[in-house]
């Protein structure tokens, strides 16, 4: 799962090499692994700011009414925003931590009034802009 979750474009040969396996029993590992839901899916790891999303921020924000309705509401709102890149829903003093890509600190800014600051459960709002990313292995 290591190798695979490295480079989700890796050969079976090279990844049986790799983890000590025939070819056959890899593949077969690799397929019941995906029939399980293990693997559920393969993607590309874009270029953020290559793709037009060169501004990054993580924004934690607090709901004012804590229905499922509510929740379910604000969810759909972050579904269609194509400036939303991951919606969390977590434990503690606020309900939700999103990731938002867009090109610059002008279109955030339109995000964050035009959108997020429209939505009628919102109650609170705080940005934490990245300025490097270190060590990112999301893929």
């Amino acid at each position: 799962m290591r190798e695979l979750s490295r480079d989700g474009r890796i050969s079976n040969a090279e990844l049986a090499e790799r983890v000590g396996l025939s070819a056959s029993a890899c593949l077969r590992r690799v397929q019941d692994m995906e029939r399980r839901g293990l693997i559920r899916g393969y993607r590309a790891v874009l270029s953020p700011a290559a793709s037009g999303g060169g501004f990054t921020a993580y924004l934690g924000v607090g709901l004012n009414d804590h229905t499922k309705a509510a929740q379910e509401a604000f969810e759909r709102a972050m579904a269609a925003a194509w400036q939303v890149r991951e919606c969390h829903n977590v434990t503690g003093v606020i309900e939700y931590i999103l990731r938002v890509e867009v090109p610059d600190l002008a279109a955030y800014k339109l995000f964050h009034t035009e959108i997020l600051g429209t939505q009628p459960q919102v109650n609170a709002i705080t940005s934490y802009i990245v300025m490097g990313s270190p060590k990112d292995e999301r893929a």
